[in-house]
């Protein structure tokens, strides 16, 4: 919930009498509410359709995302609602399709806040029903007011706090961009004043080395394209930056500090209802797992990277479990789009494959408007009120999890709120197996998509075929109507539109009708 100014001296004795018994329901459905479960939403980052052994990864197995699915219920027509970080999780987290704001690509580490205070959230919907909240690990939806202008050496005046999140310990952006240092509640954690921070995405700091300049101090990992410029962990990264000092981050430390405090979260509110927003970096650049998951597999630091992750699910699982409230505690793992390789390290990930297939048997990855750019693993689990072991085909679209978890428990949502979020709760626990008519979908290049039980259809574009800064992935771009029968070819290897005018108009109306809303 949004901060409000009260005056209690100037209050009516009635509305003082409201106030002080709406406190105590709330302090109710802290204390007391079962019926209302917990919930984590695992939302891991560029982790492919194919990269989890339960949806038919090679080389690399995930026993403890294995477990969770066949507690629960495994998705195999779950989509992302963009092919790129920013965009998806904040449609995830306010509802609304990303494309319909101009400032929702992929955010710069210094990017203002693109969630803005006054909208209605994920996080403060559950606050709003008595819920502790927080967000751990990966944010990279801005801070503080305007872009490029925070100061990170004092509490940011702008953040989550102002989203609905009682607690935070986040990443800025990704991994690959600086700030790399974990913001806690606003302020940088474990600040060291001796080296105040600097940042800028516009040019470097006079005496600072660069990876471009400077390639013999990128002992950990080099460049392929790109993340050239400041070097942080002998990492070269997207951006500028000087100071930071015991602040800055350890690569191979990532994932056990974000456990470290999830699960502090988690045992400090154990004996109350928590939504906790649990955002993994492991899989996304640079992959620098810790030393305990090298040489894991075969695939080389990314394999290792999804073990990693798979460890951290098991983790949060077993501590769910030690303090008795794994029954009642509402599970969502997914990822924010589809897998890249090569995406600006050497780190042998493309050469490592050996037969895996990142997106599974789909056409795309990352970026693409193609299909493995938003087909994501989707796996939910609630051992309460899920009979697990279920397989689901129902068509599912991350941007109805506002409005369908806002109907389990009950939630009013503002007027306007989340317009684009629909009710699908039954679909989500596995009582109905249809789902959605149509998911939309949205390219790095802003191409839209609609995807129905059979057929796919990509909006005309002219843009590159190609990604032009590195990655050897498909855009999904050309300049006529596509339209691939997915019962047929679920690799999109040909365009039926020709064959099929009727069904592209339909699906260019679709496009036009919520464009239009």
């Amino acid at each position: 919930m949004k901060k409000i100014k009260t005056y209690p001296a100037l209050l009516a004795p009635a509305l003082l009498t409201a106030v002080g018994a709406h406190a105590k329901q709330v302090k109710n459905n802290r204390a007391d509410d079962t019926r209302r479960p917990n919930v984590i939403i695992i939302y891991a980052d560029d982790l492919g359709y194919g990269d989890l052994q339960c949806y038919g990864a090679k080389n690399v197995e995930t026993p403890n995302v294995n477990r969770l699915a066949s507690q629960g219920i495994r998705f195999t027509n779950a989509h992302a609602v963009a092919a790129t970080s920013t965009p998806s999780r904040y449609s995830l987290l306010t509802g609304e399709y990303a494309w319909r704001r101009p400032d929702t690509d992929v955010a710069p580490g210094n990017a203002g806040m693109i969630i803005r205070p006054e909208q209605f959230t994920m996080a403060d919907m559950f606050k709003s029903l008595g819920y502790a909240t927080c967000a751990i690990g990966k944010w990279h939806l801005g801070l503080g007011d305007k872009s490029g202008e925070q100061d990170w050496n004092a509490p940011l005046p702008e953040s989550l706090g102002d989203l609905g999140f009682d607690y935070h310990y986040i990443m800025a952006a990704t991994a690959d961009r600086v700030p790399c240092v974990f913001i806690e509640n606003g302020s940088v954690a474990n600040y060291d004043p001796a080296h105040p921070i600097e940042v800028s995405y516009v040019r470097n700091f006079e005496g600072e080395p660069t990876g471009r300049k400077n390639p013999e101090l990128l002992y950990n990992m080099r460049s392929s394209h790109g993340h050239d410029m400041s070097i942080v962990n002998g990492i070269g990264r997207i951006g500028y930056m000087k100071g930071g000092g015991k602040a800055l981050w350890k690569d191979e430390n990532l994932a056990d500090s974000i456990l470290a405090h999830a699960v502090k979260f988690i045992e400090n509110h154990k004996k109350e209802p928590f939504f906790m927003y649990f955002a993994t970096n492991d899989v996304h650049v640079p992959r620098f797992p810790h030393k305990r998951f090298r040489g894991k597999n075969t695939m080389g630091v990314r394999g290792d990277a999804i073990v990693q992750f798979d460890w951290t699910v098991g983790q949060l699982m077993k501590k769910l479990h030690e303090l008795k409230i794994d029954d009642n505690t509402l599970v969502i793992l997914t990822s924010d789009n589809g897998p890249v390789v090569d995406d600006g390290y050497q780190d042998g990930a493309e050469e490592l494959l050996n037969g895996h297939s990142p997106a599974g048997p789909f056409r795309g990855n990352k970026y693409s408007a193609f299909e493995g750019g938003t087909a994501v693993p989707l796996v939910i689990s609630w051992p309460r009120k899920i009979k697990g072991g279920m397989v689901s085909k129902a068509l599912v679209s991350q941007i109805d999890l506002l409005s369908s978890l806002g109907s389990l428990v009950q939630a009013r949502f503002p007027k306007g709120s989340a317009p684009d979020s629909r009710d699908y709760l039954p679909t989500l626990l596995g009582k109905d197996l249809k789902g959605r008519n149509y998911v939309i979908g949205q390219s790095n290049t802003h191409v839209l998509s609609v995807l129905t039980a059979q057929y796919r259809y990509i909006e005309p574009s002219n843009g590159p075929k190609m990604i032009q800064w590195g990655p050897k992935i498909e855009t999904g771009n050309l300049p006529f109507p596509q339209l691939y029968d997915m019962t047929v070819s679920p690799f999109e290897s040909k365009n039926v539109a020709d064959e099929h005018p009727d069904e592209v108009s339909r699906m260019q109306l679709i496009l036009k009708e919520e464009r239009n809303k």
